[in-house]
């Protein structure tokens, strides 16, 4: 494509996002549109955090979350509890798991905590600016390590996610190109000269406008220069999951005024507290049931209570209502004891 084209191409798109962009995203932490999903105590802590580091944990967390609950929820609340690799890297996997309860998808906390300590022994307590030293290290891949260059280390770099691929697949007519073509032609399509503002644009332009369905061609910035706007539906195809339903009994077992819980040894649910499964026990009573679903399942579960004093589980450990604050339950379980909470059976 023509230089001249292409700076076309790139003014309209630093011109739409001005007007239309979203530009107070989750590392710009103290931005006035944020300030209201974080504590004044918080924000006092963040004042001097490192912005790559910000970068990186707002990355991992956006990975199958929505940018809402990470904000309300999470992500001002773990920086001000790890305000750096080196304090995250002193704690143990347990408090990492635990600050990260409710989020799902454990392995990229657990990814999180190796890294801190990796950089703390190998790159003095800071995240390599290296895209490719950034890729060695756990739970970062391609996109991601583009995304901390960019925005971290403010670095001419490209990357591509679902949004960005969506874009491009349009812009240029491909039909399904593969992960290779992808990253090439976004490093040709690349503003080499305001790298950090062309990628948050063509991120919001992916969210806000070239939509998978119902695509808004009409106001894109691109209308013009764009080879697939008369056809767009033909340049995404998205893959339909095959959801396995599987039926889930949880127990909830009571004995002398505690809870027991099993710890998982299991990959999914890793260090992680869960109640017992129900077996049939005669005197549990059903106090209902919810949906959940994970990666290709969707999970019915239904939750059972008992109280027994004389219940054995040599694998269970007791646990007083108030230790519950401190160790860390799967979503699952979480699910299970609000249920719980709001029965007949509840203290």
């Amino acid at each position: 494509m023509k230089k001249v084209l292409m700076q076309k191409i790139h003014e309209n798109i630093l011109k739409w996002y001005n007007e239309n962009g979203r530009k107070s995203l989750p590392w710009r932490i103290l931005h006035d549109e944020y300030k209201k999903y974080a504590k004044a105590d918080d924000l006092e802590k963040l004042k001097n955090i490192d912005i790559a580091y910000a970068v990186y944990v707002s990355e991992i967390m956006l990975q199958q979350t929505q940018v809402k609950s990470v904000l309300q929820n999470y992500y001002f609340q773990f920086l001000a509890k790890f305000p750096s690799l080196k304090a995250l890297s002193m704690v143990s996997e347990d408090e990492v798991l635990k600050a990260w309860q409710g989020l799902g998808y454990y392995t990229r906390a657990r990814n999180i905590h190796k890294c801190a300590k990796i950089c703390t022994q190998e790159f003095n307590v800071k995240l390599p600016s290296d895209i490719n030293e950034l890729q060695k290290l756990p739970g970062i891949g391609e996109y991601t390590a583009g995304a901390i260059a960019c925005f971290g280390f403010l670095q001419a770099k490209s990357f591509v996610d679902a949004n960005i691929k969506r874009v491009l697949s349009r812009f240029y007519s491909l039909q399904n190109p593969n992960s290779k073509l992808l990253t090439q032609k976004a490093k040709e399509f690349l503003n080499y000269d305001n790298a950090f503002d062309h990628n948050q644009a063509l991120l919001d332009i992916g969210a806000l406008v070239c939509l998978p369905k119902n695509a808004k061609c009409e106001i894109c910035p691109l209308k013009d220069f764009c080879s697939g706007k008369n056809e767009y539906e033909k340049f995404h195809v998205s893959k339909k999951i095959q959801y396995k339903n599987t039926i889930l009994k949880i127990l909830i077992v009571q004995k002398n005024e505690q809870f027991l819980l099993i710890k998982s040894q299991e990959k999914l649910y890793f260090n992680l507290y869960n109640f017992l499964e129900y077996k049939n026990q005669k005197k549990a009573k059903f106090i209902g049931e919810f949906k959940h679903s994970y990666t290709k399942y969707k999970i019915n579960a239904k939750v059972y209570f008992l109280k027994d004093d004389d219940f054995e589980d040599l694998q269970a450990k007791a646990f007083a209502y108030k230790e519950l604050e401190y160790i860390t339950l799967s979503k699952l379980a979480l699910k299970a004891f609000e249920l719980f909470k709001k029965s007949d059976y509840a203290f």
